[in-house]
């Protein structure tokens, strides 16, 4: 049971980020202020700092929270009943559809480094769980139509092998030879490459439909890694 003192404290933190998130908006996270932040929700600035403790860690605190939310928006649109290329139109659509909801947080995740700020450890397993949705989709593809890995393994994508193991198990990281690992690297790359370039105003003047461009980006690469469905 949650106690009052906990309840509190989750209010609070709560509010320190919606103001964050606020602040994100106005004036990017590079000048992101605690004393602002205090400001904003009418408490002095030590009461703040007792939650959170310096600029980074306000900084770390949105990234874990947008990657979470992201991820599970892109784990919600993820149907494990439907066919892996319905299942990776899906994913996408929920990539491309955050970043439009949240275009700061968005740039706040992939865009440009904020001077001085290094993301610690404590961001790498919220940075995964978009990531992991499309890889499931490409596993669950290769084990539905019983296909083994028959090209060559090396150690140089061993670091994505384990990746999988701890993602969906062992069976699922026997499907990767080194082949289908770049494949789906690559795919994974274009996707978040396709969304920043929209994002961030790299399409004006390319395509006169968007929309249309990027669904054939996403089937092409859905073509690239062979998935099954219609």
């Amino acid at each position: 049971m949650t106690t009052a003192r906990e309840k509190a404290r989750d209010e609070l933190t709560a509010e320190i980020l919606a103001s964050a998130r606020r602040q994100l908006a106005e004036v990017g996270p590079a000048a992101l202020s605690l004393r602002a932040v205090a400001r904003d929700i009418g408490k002095v600035s030590s009461a703040v700092y007792r939650y959170v403790a310096s600029r980074d860690d306000l900084l770390t605190a949105l990234i874990v929270q947008c990657y979470d939310e992201l991820g599970a928006a892109v784990e919600a649109a993820d149907r494990a009943e439907e066919s892996p290329r319905t299942r990776w139109r899906a994913a996408c659509a929920a990539i491309r559809d955050w970043s439009a909801a949240h275009p700061h947080e968005y740039a706040l995740l992939y865009g440009s480094p904020v001077p001085g700020y290094v993301a610690p450890r404590d961001t790498v397993g919220p940075a995964t769980r978009p990531t992991a949705v499309l890889v499931r989709i490409v596993v669950a593809d290769r084990l539905t139509r019983s296909r083994v890995a028959e090209g060559r393994r090396t150690a140089l994508y061993e670091p994505v092998r384990a990746f999988v193991r701890d993602t969906v198990g062992d069976a699922g990281a026997a499907v990767l030879d080194d082949d289908l690992v770049e494949r789906t690297l690559s795919a994974w790359i274009t996707v978040f490459g396709a969304v920043s370039f929209e994002r961030f105003g790299h399409l004006v003047g390319v395509t006169a439909d968007t929309d249309r461009y990027l669904d054939r980006v996403v089937e092409d690469l859905a073509d690239r890694l062979d998935l099954g469905g219609g």
